[in-house]
């Protein structure tokens, strides 16, 4: 698997994606503790706010920031966002009222939505060998899963000598950092695209989205990951600390176990990947979150809970790390940008649908309930994406073009009144997909 950091542009813009994590994980951290010592006992409400205004830039901004990317080289952007998220940094420390907190969130989560689609759509053109590109999206699995371990503990023992507000340090190096790596590299340039209204540049990536079958399934499987994730991020701590009576260590250590289930299906994929088709695989990571999230409905004992989570936790990879293969091959090149953020946007949709029903529901219906109802919902999620996503998916696919004359440059070498066949994305040429491959 790293062989692939060979390729030194993609090297630079994977350990930028590290740092940049890193940073970010000790800003959530810090924020943690600068809401406590703001609000109090209601810090929970703070950053309870201040998650669902990370949602809410995710799902709004990522779209419109695809539509000006298309324009401006990514090396400009990447480094631009990355200088944009170190400056909001550098004013956190110096807040001193709640509401300065949600807009300086607000302003750094909507420059992270315009970054991380714009890096995704970028590793393809680099990498464009499939094996490579399997390889990077398990490697990007690795860093946010290495991340969410890695940061904690780096800001446990900075804060043994330091007070949190220098965290915010380590974020602003992490984005400094980040930018210069960006700017250590060449990178491709976004392909010509022909005039668009600014409508129809915004809402591009989510239309070719939502007219793929293959992305529709995505889209369902996405809902069942964060069913699934909402309940571990959400309610672990008080499955841990508040139904088994045990600490902060053991709440870190179930974590641990989630993430190293992650890690161990993400360093398995690229193997497995070569025999099995993305469908079965994603689906059955998918059904793995909804039995995994069943069976916590009814966990007995702390012991049990950490062999749950690590097959949950493989779930939770499997379902989700292929999805940059369905992405690359569902577009054209100069469309790749609109559809990752059109990923990007709704798959954090679905968690702004989670997070609330795993947070509300394990507070006024108990843990037992709301992990049945999350599992219910995954394994609808489930059924849906297995009926969206259809089985004998291709990447080409025979049509014709009723629309088209005979002479267009398209048709030349077709037979039989215009059928052929090609990969088949969505396209000006292609807005629908043809009857007989739709679910």
């Amino acid at each position: 698997m790293l062989g692939v950091l060979g390729n030194q542009t993609y090297r630079h813009l994977f350990l930028a994606q590290v740092v940049a994590l890193v940073g970010t994980g000790l800003a959530t951290v810090a924020l943690g503790l600068l809401a406590f010592s703001l609000a109090g006992p209601n810090a929970g409400a703070v950053l309870g706010t201040a998650l669902a205004i990370k949602m809410v830039a995710y799902v709004t901004v990522a779209p419109i920031a695809s539509a000006f990317t298309e324009r401006v080289p990514r090396r400009a952007m990447l480094v631009a966002l990355d200088l944009v998220r170190a400056g909001v940094a550098v004013l956190l420390p110096f807040v001193t009222e709640i509401w300065q907190v949600y807009v300086l969130i607000f302003m750094l989560q909507s420059a992270s939505a315009a970054f991380t689609p714009t890096l995704q759509a970028t590793i393809p053109d680099i990498l464009p060998d499939e094996k490579d590109y399997t390889r990077a999206l398990s490697l990007s699995r690795l860093a946010y899963d290495l991340e969410s371990v890695a940061s904690p503990a780096l800001a446990a023992a900075l804060l043994s000598f330091l007070s949190f507000h220098n965290l915010f340090a380590g974020t602003v190096v992490g984005f400094l950092l980040s930018a210069a790596l960006v700017l250590s590299v060449v990178l491709p340039s976004p392909k010509p695209v022909q005039p668009r209204g600014i409508y129809d540049r915004t809402t591009r990536g989510i239309r070719i989205y939502l007219s793929t079958p293959r992305l529709r399934g995505l889209l369902a499987i996405n809902l069942a990951v964060a069913m699934a994730g909402a309940l571990i991020i959400v309610n672990t701590v008080v499955y841990v600390q508040a139904s088994f009576g045990l600490g902060q260590q053991s709440t870190a250590l179930a974590l641990a176990a989630f993430g190293a289930g992650s890690m161990a299906s993400a360093l398995a994929l690229p193997r497995m990947l070569e025999h099995l088709s993305d469908r079965t695989t994603m689906l059955a990571g998918a059904a793995l979150l909804g039995v995994g999230t069943l069976a916590a409905s009814a966990l007995p004992s702390f012991g049990l809970m950490l062999p749950l989570w690590f097959v949950i936790g493989i779930g939770y990879s499997s379902a989700q790390t292929p999805s940059g293969r369905l992405l690359r091959r569902s577009a054209h090149p100069e469309d790749r940008p609109a559809l990752f953020a059109a990923q990007f946007a709704l798959s954090h949709a679905c968690w702004l649908v989670a997070y609330p029903l795993a947070g509300w529901g394990g507070a006024v219906l108990g843990l037992a309930a709301t992990a049945a109802l999350l599992a219910i919902g995954a394994a609808a999620a489930v059924l849906l994406a297995r009926s969206l996503w259809p089985a004998d998916d291709t990447e080409t696919v025979a049509h014709v073009h009723a629309d088209l004359p005979s002479h267009h440059p398209h048709l030349a070498g077709s037979h039989d009144g215009g059928r052929h066949a090609h990969p088949f994305v969505i396209d000006d040429l292609h807005p629908r997909w043809p009857a007989r491959h739709s679910p």
